[in-house]
């Protein structure tokens, strides 16, 4: 499988064991919820049930003496249907409480039954008594019958409560297994989660180190690429530069030379063709007059590939010079703010500004449509900086980029310094360039 295959696989099932969790969570809460609210309200009904029966019984024997010791009739009748209703409360009450009690209860429940049954069958027959017979016998029958009676169901009743209460303590319990049930579920399910998260966890951290550790190999390949390209494109810009100087110097020197001596033979052969030959001389005038032109097309050549004042007379005086010959083929008027450069610049660092001066003019005179131009070259202690502004009509510096910018950003980058263009459409452009100087060249300046 790929990494992507096992981090998807890896995060989609602990995203599924975090469901997982939080549905038991959920699941086991609304269960232990439901049971202890269940068991709550059961044994608060059985509760109030038994009060109600023991309340019931209460009423009842108050009733019956109240019965058997008045010898009012009415009174007797209000008691006799009091203890009638009583007995019916009391069997009601009973199936609820038979109809809601715990199977542990039901001996109990039964037993309270039996007895109940038999207190109010011992209750019956004196409901029929005359005044005389309640007089005579209602007390003894109170205290051998009923009250013993009426005592033993209170502590029947009391044990199913004690019975119920034992109840509530085992729901209780049963909720409370509940919760070390869901405990332990809670306890196995995260510690599965987190281990699974921890192998998970793990593995991205090892495949993000190899990806760092592969991206740093290539990112170091790059640059290694990148510098080898700078040092490339700085060897062939120096091996240019070589050839031009040459090729320069082999113009100037050869050629040059050859079409002066060219020039000198063909005085000589005017000077010396008789004069009624007019045809023939003129003639020769115009091989003369064609070879005088290509030797200021070879000159104009020569310069352009490698000026010789550059080497001979410095830096400013090629500058201005350029000046010069711009302004003559375009008609742009270039100023040259060079007084201050000393004269024994290292050869690159003049070669560099003469050519970024050079590119820049060219550049203003095809695209710019400037009327001028400024070119600022300063000697400073740290090195030197140029500026070529002029007033044209500017260009998108992030859009528009030429092999000439790029080749200026090259020679300055070689030197270590920094180019920077300011332009933008309508405001003109303005060239800079900040070149350091060694402490070695500093020195051989001054």
């Amino acid at each position: 499988m790929s990494s992507r295959a096992v981090l998807w696989a890896g995060f989609g099932s602990l995203l599924a064991l975090m469901i997982l969790v939080a549905v038991n969570a959920s699941r086991a809460l609304n269960r232990i919820e439901t049971s202890s609210a269940e068991i709550r309200r059961g044994f608060l009904r059985r509760d109030d049930l038994l009060n109600r029966l023991r309340a019931d019984l209460y009423r009842s024997s108050i009733d019956l003496r109240d019965y058997l010791l008045h010898a009012d009739p009415n009174l007797a009748d209000t008691r006799r249907a009091e203890i009638e209703r009583t007995a019916q409360e009391v069997s009601a009450d009973l199936r609820d409480y038979r109809h809601d009690a715990p199977p542990t209860e039901a001996a109990a429940v039964d037993e309270l039954q039996r007895d109940v049954d038999i207190y109010f069958s011992l209750v019956a027959p004196v409901l029929n008594w005359d005044a005389d017979s309640r007089r005579t016998q209602g007390p003894d029958y109170l205290r051998t019958q009923i009250f013993p009676r009426r005592q033993q169901l209170l502590q029947i009743s009391e044990r199913i409560r004690g019975m119920d209460t034992r109840q509530l303590a085992s729901g209780e319990s049963t909720v409370a297994a509940v919760f070390t049930s869901f405990r332990w579920e809670i306890v196995v399910t995260t510690l599965l989660t987190t281990f699974f998260g921890l192998g998970l966890a793990l593995f991205t951290i090892g495949r993000v180190q190899a990806l760092e550790r592969e991206s740093d190999a290539r990112y170091r390949d790059v640059v290694q690429t990148r510098e080898e390209l700078h040092q490339l494109s700085a060897r062939l810009v120096s091996a240019q530069e070589e050839e031009r100087r040459k090729l320069s110097r082999e113009l100037h020197d050869e050629i040059g030379q050859s079409m002066s001596a060219l020039l000198v033979e063909l005085g000589n052969l005017s000077s010396v063709l008789p004069p009624e030959n007019a045809a023939l001389k003129e003639r020769v005038q115009a091989v003369k007059r064609l070879a005088e032109n290509n030797v200021v097309v070879l000159r104009n050549l020569s310069l352009l590939l490698r000026p010789s004042m550059l080497d001979d007379l410095g830096l400013t005086p090629a500058l201005k010079w350029q000046a010069r010959e711009v302004s003559r083929r375009s008609g742009i008027k270039v100023k040259v703010d060079a007084e201050d450069v000393p004269d024994h610049l290292p050869d690159e660092y003049r070669t560099c500004i003469y050519r970024v001066v050079q590119e820049a003019l060219h550049n203003a005179t095809r695209h710019s449509k400037a009327a001028h131009v400024r070119v600022t070259v300063t000697h400073e202690e740290s090195g030197v900086s140029v500026r070529i502004q002029d007033d044209g009509v500017g260009f998108q510096t992030s859009q528009e980029k030429g092999m000439g910018i790029l080749g200026m950003e090259e020679r300055v980058r070689h030197l270590g310094g920094s180019f920077h263009i300011d332009s933008g459409p309508g405001k003109g452009t303005a060239i800079s360039i900040q070149l350091p100087l060694a402490p070695e060249a500093v020195a051989t300046t001054v």
